[in-house]
């Protein structure tokens, strides 16, 4: 059961991720401003990247199964 859930959590972070990263979404902060000197477009995408990756992490970590 928990390897399905993970499965399914996977899943839907894969389509979260599809959503964050692409046109639509990134149409929105494709303006000509900085924070600290970083382009709005660049700091959303590294952002959502690193969030992503600690989703995955805390998903994988969390069902995560100890046959060892």
């Amino acid at each position: 059961m928990k390897k399905y859930r993970k499965n399914q959590f996977l899943g839907i972070l894969f389509l979260l991720g599809m959503a964050l990263l692409n046109y639509p979404i990134l149409a929105i902060y494709n303006v000509q401003a900085t924070v600290m000197g970083i382009p709005v477009l660049y700091l959303m995408v590294f952002f959502n990247w690193v969030l992503l990756i600690g989703l995955t992490l805390l998903i994988v970590s969390r069902y995560s199964t100890k046959d060892v």
